[in-house]
């Protein structure tokens, strides 16, 4: 069904702007609200471009990019606090790629929870 990397959202601190990719509208709303709430937060507190973003394997991986002249963007708090919502939102993130990988990608809901069934 897809090709290639797909992106699900984007919080930008220079527009002050957050984009939905629109083929994820189908999430539930609380979904969509917690991805919002995060990736603006993360983007007021550390700076520059946080995306989210499927890898064609469907693994869901935090890429950051940041304006050369920005001197507020801290590339060492931006590390950490990926790895901050990595930990605190490991369920959320691991049933967004289950999402990605059984209704994009086609594969077997029951195979990805039940290996070796």
């Amino acid at each position: 069904m897809y090709e290639g990397r797909v992106v699900l959202c984007v919080s930008n601190s220079y527009e002050k702007k957050y984009y939905l990719n629109e083929d994820f509208e189908a999430l539930p709303q609380a979904i969509k609200d917690e991805l919002k709430i995060m990736c603006v937060l993360y983007t007021e507190d550390v700076g520059g471009v946080l995306s989210l973003v499927y890898e064609e394997d469907g693994t869901l991986v935090f890429e950051v990019d940041a304006d050369e002249g920005d001197l507020l963007y801290d590339e060492i708090g931006s590390a950490l606090v990926i790895k901050r919502l990595q930990e605190e939102k490991k369920e959320l993130l691991e049933s967004l790629e289950l999402y990605f990988k059984v209704f994009f990608l086609g594969e077997d809901a029951g195979q990805l929870l039940f290996p070796g069934y």
